[in-house]
């Protein structure tokens, strides 16, 4: 099929901005799909005005389908920028292949708000919070760290300003680019206590003071400056066990570096963390890649809280968390790409009902610390293969004046991937 679906960018300029190439498109379309301020453009163009027109509805699913049942027409749908950077692109795409679309970018609001600040683009870190957790913004967070992130609305930058002291980065700079590459461009700097400050003082009103009025079209720019006490979480694994809350059900720090390094997280896998205690595992795939999904079965009640307390303060608020039993509760869950069983190890059929699901090529790693939890091992390892390992870990600690080696429980690695077929 000939490609009939356009899908054309758009700046703040709106559409005398737009290249011959798309006007020609737009002008082609026997429909035009687009937020409700992407439309609103067209009542200034006659001929555009009286074409047929869809606005975007919720849930998105619907809208998709009205625009999949003019396939083989010209449609053509209004974006912001670079449809394919944080925007309507990756939507489109999971329904309709590329060889039926035209992309037509202009610059995205990363590019211009790059332009402006004087950053290398491939050197900052990037967040959409359009409809997404603000706890995300946790992950990424870092000494001297550059952001930029895609604002909801005008009061995302001071739900930002909050996050940031929060988390101990108030004396960050945080910039608000409004209405990039229009005639109303303007940016507003200030640290995150300043912005909670001016957010405070403004009460219900729309001005924060300073004659400052915050556009709903905004971009955010944030130069991260911890505070001297903060410490500095990295994203390889093995954070602090006093990063998580947890009431003992924690895989210890050297042996969670050493299981994550055995489970080899990739961008795009899905991790099952089978009883998950505190979530200390699942957290910290999730952070090795903005892309990488994670699962936690849990039964405890209280633990399932320290979850996802624990995933939103080292923001991976999108980890899974499934309140229930395995293996029971795992029938209806998506196979996954790696598997790690921290608790529950006895349970009938529970190692088989892991092996059965886990993808080939999949990796399966659980640790024991009793003698009938290793006998599972001893037997698995029989008849799946795989590795055996035995982790010993002491800890320097106080005796007396002195100091003296305190050992932890010995752990029984095992660790298979599943052949593939």
């Amino acid at each position: 099929m000939q490609k009939w679906l356009s899908v054309i960018g758009m700046g703040e300029e709106g559409l005398t901005g737009l290249s011959s190439i798309a006007q020609t498109l737009l002008q082609q379309a026997t429909l035009i799909v687009g937020g409700r301020r992407h439309l609103a453009w067209l009542s200034d163009h006659p001929q555009l005005s009286q074409q047929p027109q869809l606005a975007w509805g919720s849930p998105i699913e619907t809208t998709l389908e009205q625009i999949i049942g003019y396939r083989g027409q010209p449609v053509a749908v209004l974006a912001s920028g670079d449809p394919l950077c944080y925007g309507i692109g990756a939507t489109l795409l999971r329904q309709i292949p590329i060889d039926e679309i035209t992309f037509l970018p202009v610059p995205s609001a990363f590019s211009l708000a790059c332009a402006r600040l004087g950053w290398n683009q491939t050197e900052i870190e990037t967040l959409s919070l359009c409809g997404r957790d603000p706890n995300l913004l946790h992950q990424m967070l870092y000494p001297g760290a550059q952001l930029l992130i895609l604002s909801a609305d005008r009061q995302t930058p001071l739900i930002v300003a909050d996050k940031l002291i929060q988390a101990g980065y108030g004396h960050s700079r945080l910039t608000i680019l409004e209405h990039l590459g229009g005639v109303k461009e303007c940016q507003h700097s200030r640290t995150a206590h300043e912005w909670q400050t001016l957010g405070q003082s403004s009460a219900r009103s729309t001005h924060l003071g300073d004659g400052i009025k915050i556009a709903d079209l905004n971009t955010i720019a944030i130069t991260c400056v911890a505070d001297f006490d903060q410490p500095a979480w990295a994203r390889i694994p093995g954070l602090p066990d006093a990063a998580f809350h947890h009431d003992g059900q924690l895989t210890k720090r050297e042996v969670r570096a050493i299981t994550l390094s055995r489970l080899a997280p990739l961008p795009g896998q899905l991790l099952w963390d089978v009883g998950a205690g505190c979530g200390s595992i699942g957290i910290e795939w999730l952070r090795s890649h903005p892309r990488c999904r994670a699962i936690a079965i849990e039964q405890h009640p209280s633990r399932l809280h320290y979850i996802a307390e624990n995933a939103a303060a080292l923001g991976v608020p999108h980890l899974q968390i499934i309140a229930g039993s395995a293996p029971d509760a795992l029938a209806p869950l998506p196979h996954p790409d790696a598997i790690f069983i921290g608790g529950g190890l006895t349970a009938d059929r529970l190692l088989e009902t892991c092996w059965q699901a886990l993808k080939p090529g999949g990796r399966l790693v659980t640790n024991a610390v009793t003698i009938e939890s290793e006998q599972l091992l001893f037997t698995a390892h029989h008849q799946w293969g795989g590795e055996l390992s035995r982790i010993a870990i002491q800890r320097a600690e106080p005796i007396g004046q002195f100091l003296g080696w305190k050992a932890l429980a010995p752990i029984t690695q095992w660790q298979v991937i599943k052949p593939r077929k």
